[in-house]
């Protein structure tokens, strides 16, 4: 068979054109570009400007998908490339100051070892030009750097821009004229004799929006001493007055009085309704394994069945005695809805007496479980009530569940009065359906055992287990206690139980329960222990898995699913977890008003004052995303743990959206100048929380928490319906959905 061997040439050959072809590749793989500009002036109408003048070049870039683009406006030491502008010489112009970035994001980063400024998905500079003739070209080239962490490169870009400015003839400047203006902090010429000009209006502008005449000094507001100070000749800084202007969004007076009212259907309550009743009713069930109550259910049993003149009698009367249990505990709900009101309900959840109130109540109800003494009512009452009940009859029967109500009330109070505390919102619904749920459980045992009196021999005799239960719940009741004092502590921000100091707690009583169920501590009226059950063993083991699961939660694990009964992350003295995803503390650096006493949680930067918030999106140019939240909202705190740090939610959170956290349980007092008198209800709103309680219910008819909005902010109108505690896909979809929305609205409005 005849071999085929190359030729020496025809290999360089064909390794010269391999070599080429390598070459264009990597040379075209090079040109990368992940940003497009475009230019404009202001004002829009440069045939109007005359010579002497100055005029606004606006550069604005859209940005590529995990790109971003460095701002202009940090240290240029700490390492990445600042974006700058230059200009070919001309005597047609003259650039003043720097460049400007507009609104950039900020961000500490530990391998600079500073913080630095950037835009991602949008970005806008502007340079301010003084026109020195009636034609001039203006020839600039810009110089940035955009990156990309998740490709991990960094490009240098320079694209070069021509404006074309025909101007009109105006006065010739003079040396002289140069020395007696002064200049602003960008560099531009602002006569020493100003003009001024009061603005009341503050719907959307700002101190750049005066383009038409740069001479002129507009204040926010109607402050008589500042314009005294500018008229004074002896004033040194009357060239350029800047006004803290935080302090001024809030319109005098009412605040929310000329925002129209909107009417929105929030939706999912009914779930979160159904979940309550159903925790409710696992409560009631709960109920019945204390001895208060466990024991009464064959006796009661047996009262029926012996006194019964038949079969049919006994069942109904069965029935009576069950619905009259639930009728007491709904009575009981249906008084708590009557009397407790939202202003009511925000009293209870938020204010410290109460949280400290029912603190002490649990831990005195957590000892008495423990066996250090037993809780009962006046003995006098009691017997009223049992003689009452051995008239017999129906009127009998009705104060047999009366009694049974009253003897139980040691074991269930603490019971009932959680899931009557965790129903007083202001729903005036959730707090009768409570108790309905919650005596229909404790209720149905009694009931089904009289009807079917057979079913008693499978029940388990009374005996030590039932103190271990009691015991066990003292140990959740112990735990739960803490909750109400942290509400307290996060309302006032004392400080006193801090994330860390939480845990710990609840890590000790786990552990001690644990211990407990294995027999290796003994309380009063405990039984000796001698063979451990696989039902305590069981238990033992749950019980030093949770100890073990609260143990990361001490250096920043988020514990989601226990999120909403701990204090935020933001109190965690050491959070690693946040240190690991390079997640800055935002408030530590935040001018936003309450940001030195409130926190958004995975280093979001954003705002907690609904005005100045609307400033802040106008100025960013992106919806405004309202979270009505509090201090002691348990499905917030689950929200924030589980949902807002997903990967799809967070960086539309930080990057797409002006954020403003309005915490209805804030008890920040106002100022004097603050505080209103509400239409809602003719009373004075004192404190911050009362006042965003006010603005959630005049102007979305609601009063939960959570509820999310995003708004327009230049028509304060919602882009789409609101939304509460959501799953992550349909918080995405609401969020996405808003984010188009305020996208078209832009576009045919021209914003």
């Amino acid at each position: 068979m005849k071999k085929y061997t190359s030729s020496p040439l025809l290999t360089v050959f064909f390794a010269v054109i391999l070599l080429l072809l390598s070459s264009c590749s990597n040379v075209t793989a090079q040109v990368e570009k992940h940003s497009k500009w475009k230019t404009y002036t202001e004002p829009a109408d440069v045939s109007k400007l005359k010579v002497g003048e100055t005029v606004k070049l606006y550069f604005e870039v859209d940005i590529d998908a995990d790109w971003y683009v460095y701002s202009s406006d940090f240290d240029e030491s700490l390492g990445p490339i600042l974006t700058s502008v230059s200009f070919e010489k001309s005597d047609a112009f003259q650039a003043v100051g720097k460049l400007i970035p507009v609104s950039p994001k900020k961000k500490y980063d530990d391998s600079w070892g500073g913080e630095y400024t950037y835009f991602v998905k949008k970005g806008k500079f502007y340079q301010v030009v003084k026109i020195l003739k009636e034609s001039a070209t203006i020839k600039a080239t810009l110089t940035y750097q955009e990156c990309s962490d998740a490709a991990g490169k960094c490009i240098m870009q320079e694209p070069d821009f021509t404006f074309n400015i025909k101007a009109q003839a105006g006065q010739t400047e003079n040396t002289q004229d140069k020395k007696d203006d002064k200049t602003d902090k960008n560099g531009v010429n602002v006569p020493t004799t100003a003009q001024i000009i009061p603005n009341n209006d503050k719907s959307d502008k700002n101190e750049d929006t005066n383009t038409e005449n740069p001479n002129l000094i507009v204040i926010e507001g109607n402050d008589s001493s500042l314009l005294e100070n500018l008229i004074n000749p002896e004033n040194p800084k009357t060239e350029k007055v800047t006004l803290d202007l935080a302090k001024n969004y809030i319109p005098a007076g009412d605040p929310f009085k000329e925002l129209p009212a909107v009417t929105t259907d929030l939706g999912g309550e009914s779930e979160s309704l159904w979940g309550f009743m159903i925790l409710a009713f696992l409560s009631g069930l709960t109920a019945l394994l204390t001895p208060c109550v466990f024991p009464m259910i064959p006796m009661t049993v047996s009262f029926f069945t012996t006194r019964s003149k038949n079969r049919v009698q006994g069942i109904f009367r069965a029935l009576v005695y069950g619905f009259s249990i639930i009728a007491f505990y709904s009575l009981i709900g249906i008084i708590v809805s009557v009397t407790v009101g939202a202003d009511a309900a925000n009293f209870l959840a938020t204010h410290w007496f109460p949280n400290t109130l029912f603190f002490v109540i649990f831990i005195v109800f957590a000892i008495s479980f423990f066996g250090a003494f037993d809780i009962v009512l006046p003995s006098s009452m009691v017997n009223s009530i049992d003689k009452q009940a051995d008239k017999g009859g129906y009127v009998g029967i009705f104060f047999m569940a009366l009694t049974l109500v009253v003897v139980s009330f040691s074991c269930t109070g603490p019971i009932a009065g959680t899931i009557l505390r965790l129903a007083a919102d202001g729903n005036y619904l959730k707090p009768t359906l409570g108790m309905f749920a919650y005596s229909l459980a404790f209720a149905l045992p009694f009931t089904l055992f009289a009807i079917f009196p057979s079913w008693l021999s499978s029940l388990p005799k009374s005996g030590g287990w039932l103190n271990t239960v009691k015991v066990v719940l003292g140990f959740i009741e112990l735990a739960l206690a803490f909750k109400f004092l942290s509400v307290a502590d996060q309302v006032y921000h004392w400080g006193i139980l801090d994330r860390p100091i939480y845990i710990v707690i609840w890590m000790s009583t786990a552990f001690f329960l644990g211990l407990y169920l294995l027999g290796k501590i003994r309380l009063p009226h405990d039984s000796v222990i001698e063979k451990l059950g696989v039902g305590r063993l069981l238990m033992a083991i749950a019980s030093f898995a949770f100890f073990l699961y609260l143990m990361p939660g001490l250096f920043g694990a988020p514990l989601s699913p226990l999120s909403g009964y701990l204090p935020p992350q933001s109190t965690n003295e050491f959070d690693l977890v946040a240190l690991i995803r390079g997640e800055e503390n935002a408030a530590i650096n935040s001018k936003a008003k309450y940001s030195d006493i409130l926190h958004l949680p995975h280093g979001l930067e954003g705002h907690f004052e609904y005005f100045e918030a609307i400033e802040a999106a106008k100025q960013a140019n992106q919806p405004l995303f309202i979270d009505f939240t509090g201090h002691g909202c348990v499905n917030c705190r689950e929200m924030e743990a589980s949902v807002w740090n997903q990967p799809e939610i967070l960086p539309l959170l930080k990057n797409e959206l002006t954020v403003v956290a309005l915490y209805v349980d804030e008890r920040q007092e106002l100022t004097e100048e603050e505080k209103y008198i509400s239409d809602r209800n003719g009373k004075e709103v004192t404190t911050v929380g009362k006042r965003n309680s006010d603005f959630q219910i005049r102007r979305f008819g609601q009063n939960a928490q959570p509820n999310y909005f995003l708004i327009n902010p230049y028509t304060h109108q919602p882009l789409v319906e609101p939304v509460g505690k959501v799953s992550t896909e349909k918080f995405k979809a609401f969020l996405d959905k808003g984010i188009k929305e305020f996208q078209k609205q832009r576009l045919n409005s021209g914003l």
